[in-house]
């Protein structure tokens, strides 16, 4: 079973307060905001993009790992992966970068120094 995600032409995105929420399991400097499609985490289909924001200074604590494909694409500002449950050390990355990620791979942790805001897309295989 696949969702397929809405039509939608050009439209400017409010980066505003409106339609920001922090998800699960992450601190509350860490809002994301839906862009397109649905994502059934329980029911294992769809797919969904969204932006990811991080407010100056915010880390995780520990690595993530979810069922679905991740891609992500650092939009701005600044992103550290690797990072311990401190917010120190790990791997610094700048604007222009990307990442892909299969079913199972743990990531981060991450924080960011400046603030940062990501796109990323979550699907699940389409044989599930």
């Amino acid at each position: 079973m696949t969702i397929d995600k809405e039509h939608k032409e050009f439209h400017a995105i409010d980066m505003g307060p409106d339609g920001w929420h922090t998800p699960p399991g992450y601190p509350e400097g860490i809002k994301q905001k839906y862009l397109a499609g649905y994502l059934d985490e329980e029911r294992k289909f769809g797919n969904r993009t969204r932006l990811l924001r991080f407010d100056a200074g915010v880390f995780t604590t520990a690595p993530f790992v979810h069922e679905y494909w991740e891609e992500v694409y650092l939009v701005s500002g600044d992103l550290t992966v690797g990072n311990d449950a401190n917010g120190e050390g790990g791997e610094a990355f700048a604007p222009n970068t990307y990442a892909c990620r299969p079913p199972g791979a743990y990531h981060g942790p991450f924080k960011s120094e400046g603030g940062c805001v990501l796109l990323e897309i979550h699907y699940f295989d389409q044989d599930q």
